[in-house]
């Protein structure tokens, strides 16, 4: 019998070889891309005033980077820029040349 593990759509067996799945390395190329996304929009959300009456304090910073990465899942759910596709693809790429 031979042990194995998933993680994240990424199988591993006990002789260390990972393999995914093309829906295992799709949903991690979705959540590299997004994260990638996320630090993209981080700085134009940094410069935002948040004065007023409602606005600034730590709870607002707290909030805007949660927001900020809900935005990057969003985009990348949506499509994306196209990152998802090329990392899906290296990741089934690499995965074929291990064998």
């Amino acid at each position: 019998m031979i042990n194995t593990t998933t993680i994240g759509g990424l199988t591993s067996s006990r002789s260390g070889a990972a393999t995914a799945t093309p829906d295992g390395a799709r949903r991690v190329a979705q959540e590299f891309e997004a994260m990638f996304i996320s630090e993209m929009l981080s700085p134009v959300f940094e410069s935002l005033d948040t004065g007023g009456l409602f606005g600034g304090g730590q709870g607002e910073k707290i909030y805007r980077s949660m927001m900020v990465q809900e935005y990057g899942k969003a985009i990348a759910q949506a499509g994306g820029i196209g990152i998802a596709d090329t990392v899906q693809s290296e990741i089934l790429r690499m995965q074929e040349n291990q064998a």
